[in-house]
């Protein structure tokens, strides 16, 4: 029995204003909820039990693996308890069996032995969060508290989800672009993880689309009906930016004249977005990972808890995480509960076939904004395409749809669009209707992978000039370059370049 765990029923903890957001949770509403407790450790399974129906919710005890096995096949429950090691049955097996059957159960793994890297495994297997022994009832009482507000936004998601999928048919609730397949495995990824709470840490460059995943990966999960909240890391001071992600009370420091309920308090029942988590000083994130694992917010200046939050976390950086874990930058423990699910979103420059597709969507979008929506809209010509395409695009979607919305304010109604009409931006220079860049070449990243990088950018710029000299005709482009038409077709195709689009109408 793990110690500080109540045999008894446990004096009921006074209601406050630290369950902020739960007061949703009526009688009613509570014996609804259908828990699962299995153990094999008789007394804390009645423990949590008499806790638990104390508090009203509906409770099914099991103490075998195989006995649970069959009780989660035949029956559905809102929330499980389940024991990490049994004797019978793994409680990763049973996770698995369990979420395979009814996905939308949030599963709570306890553990007596807890590591990074059992966590890990039950977190990335699909766990919600887990419970280390020993364990009070009262932390007991604070973890199903948020389970159930889970749960019940879920409901309301869900149902929300139904009448805009009626309303609209099978469209997504976030515009994602592109056919790249390394941007289309981000989106697959981001797509899976959304029916789950996992946290999900996003890498890639600035503009390449990390807070559109963010976005998408909200508004298809079960919390889609609550807000996504985000916070930038590196745009605030220590001291501000703590006050912005706890709140304050009155009299904190001067200035505070009121209590304030912060960004985390704001993001319950919904998404928190960290952008350029790296960035975060250190005493904050200490602070903050109290909050990911206990759902405690205590404000700037109070000495008492004064919230219990229900949150899933998503954290957006432009940086190597790794190396700020290495230098001490990045605490350890706060990246690997944060980083459940890795996603990386590509550059722009490694998926060149989606420059035509995102240049036409941001041309129609801006036109709508700009200009008269009833005015033909410029149209991009063949030899803007291959100029836009042979860009670096250092700045990834986010310059390109700059350089889009640019044109947008300059063209006549109904014009072709040139390269000419196409703006340099930054260090850029346009040479023989291709572009170079004095960031060419950079020195942040691993030498085989800046090198891979550049050799990606040279076969682009040098296939684009090759064949748009040749015309088209892939037997003198081949012959030019002194390699059969197989090696250029496949280089072509990596790079997901076309023939009719590099051919010159002049």
């Amino acid at each position: 029995m793990p110690a500080a765990m109540p045999s008894k029923r446990p004096s009921r903890r006074p209601a406050a204003r630290e369950v902020i957001g739960l007061a949703q949770l009526t009688p009613e509403l509570k014996a609804s909820i259908r828990i699962l407790i299995v153990d094999d450790e008789r007394s804390l399974r009645e423990s949590c039990a008499s806790v638990l129906e104390y508090e009203g919710y509906h409770v099914t005890l099991c103490s075998r693996g195989e006995e649970a096995r069959d009780v989660l096949k035949r029956n559905k429950f809102d929330i499980v308890l389940l024991d990490l090691y049994l004797p019978e049955i793994p409680g990763i097996r049973l996770l698995r069996t369990c979420l395979e059957t009814h996905p939308d159960t949030i599963v709570i793994m306890i553990t007596g032995n807890p590591s990074i890297d059992s966590s890990l495994e039950a977190l990335r297997a699909g766990a919600w969060d887990y419970l280390p022994k020993p364990f009070s009832g009262s932390h007991l009482q604070i973890l199903l508290g948020r389970a159930a507000h889970a749960v019940l936004v879920a409901r309301e998601s869900h149902a929300w989800q139904a009448s805009f999928a009626r309303a609209n048919g099978n469209s997504d609730l976030v515009t994602v672009l592109g056919t790249a397949p390394g941007f289309r495995r981000a989106v697959d990824l981001a797509r899976r993880v959304a029916g789950t709470d996992a946290s999900v840490f996003i890498t890639g460059e600035s503009g390449s689309g990390k807070e559109l995943i963010a976005q998408f990966i909200h508004h298809h999960s079960r919390r889609s009906t609550r807000a996504i909240v985000a916070v930038n890391c590196a745009a605030l001071p220590e001291a501000l930016l703590e006050s912005e992600m706890f709140g304050h009370c009155k009299g904190a420091f001067t200035g505070a004249v009121r209590d304030k309920p912060g960004l985390l308090e704001a993001a319950n029942g919904g998404t928190l977005l960290l952008d350029e988590l790296v960035e975060m000083p250190t005493p904050i994130q200490a602070k903050l990972l109290r909050v990911i694992q206990d759902g405690v917010v205590r404000r700037v200046g109070s000495e008492t808890t004064d919230a219990i939050v229900n949150v899933r976390f998503i954290a957006c950086t432009n940086r190597h995480p790794e190396e700020a874990v290495a230098s001490g930058r990045l605490r350890e423990d706060l990246y690997y509960r944060l980083r459940v699910v890795p996603i990386h979103v590509p550059p722009l420059r490694e998926r060149p076939a989606d420059i035509p597709l995102l240049a036409e969507y941001f041309l129609k979008h801006y036109w709508t904004r700009h200009r008269d929506p009833g005015a033909p809209p410029p149209r991009l010509s063949e030899s803007a395409v291959r100029a836009l395409r042979a860009r670096p695009w250092p700045g990834n979607v986010r310059e390109l749809q700059n350089v889009v919305e640019h044109m947008v304010v300059l063209l006549e109604p109904g014009t072709e669009i040139t390269p000419e009409d196409i703006p340099a931006l930054g260090d850029q220079v346009a040479v023989e209707g291709q572009t170079c860049s004095a960031s060419d070449v950079s020195t942040e990243g691993p030498y085989y992978e800046a090198r891979d990088r550049l050799v990606a950018e040279f076969e682009l710029r040098y296939l684009t000039q090759l064949v748009t000299r040749a015309g088209g005709n892939m037997s003198r482009a081949a012959r030019a370059a002194e390699v059969d038409r197989t090696t250029l077709y496949r280089l072509m195709e990596r790079h997901g370049l076309h023939r009719k689009l590099l051919t010159s109408d002049d």
